[in-house]
């Protein structure tokens, strides 16, 4: 249910949910749209075509964010085949750049993006490492500051098996996974294995979402003033 109180987010290609909850927790009323149905999508969701939900709809949220179909950037596209679906970052960037609101992208390490800042489950204790790059809104005029990068000194397994995980190896988190690598490797536990395989950890959004917040508060004092 969504509170007065808290600022409206859109989340775009949302999926199952993983950066929607990162929102949440930072302080957003977060509605997420995907093409595909999300039956596990924890809070309001709309099945439909994502950037025809913008154009709609973009207008009656605070802030938005996205996370455009990462197959055709993915180091494994080659195992994959094409998807077709590499248009849709730069058509969302356009459209994004358009919106009143403040807007966050989120994509794969090897997608044609400005990486404003990256991050990795190491930097907030998780047992995966998972880097994703994140292009921020020219108009928020500070980052948010990076949380310190740990060296990888351990080990990532991606056999993503229980004995690896148990000898203290860190899980790659792609293709099918079991739903057992989600608290730990990425801090969810209402996803089922493929789910988490196109999810990324809750806490990068939650962290991006705090900085977002202020940005908000910052705006609204100013034009109170």
């Amino acid at each position: 249910m969504n509170s007065p109180s808290r600022p409206r987010l859109l989340d775009l290609y949302c999926k199952a949910g993983g950066a929607s909850m990162g929102y949440h927790r930072a302080g957003f009323d977060v509605t997420g749209v995907d093409i595909e149905p999300q039956p596990r999508y924890p809070f309001t969701f709309h099945q439909g075509d994502a950037l025809e939900f913008l154009t709609a709809h973009g207008h009656e949220f605070d802030a938005i964010a996205a996370s455009p179909p990462c197959h055709d950037h993915s180091t494994l596209s080659a195992l994959w085949g094409p998807k077709g679906s590499g248009w849709l970052l730069p058509a969302t960037l356009e459209a994004l750049a358009a919106q009143p609101v403040p807007w966050i992208v989120e994509n794969v390490m090897g997608a044609n993006m400005r990486a404003d800042i990256v991050l990795c489950g190491s930097m907030f204790g998780l047992r995966t490492y998972r880097h994703r790059q994140f292009t921020i809104d020219p108009r928020i005029p500070l980052l948010p500051a990076v949380p310190w990068h740990p060296a990888h000194t351990v080990r990532a397994s991606s056999k993503k098996r229980r004995v690896d995980f148990d000898a203290g190896m860190h899980i790659t988190v792609t293709g099918h996974v079991g739903a057992w690598l989600g608290p730990a490797c990425m801090g969810i536990d209402w996803m089922t294995g493929p789910e988490l395989a196109q999810a990324i950890p809750p806490a990068y959004t939650h962290h991006l979402g705090l900085h977002l917040l202020d940005h908000l508060d910052n705006t609204t004092d100013l034009e109170a003033a």
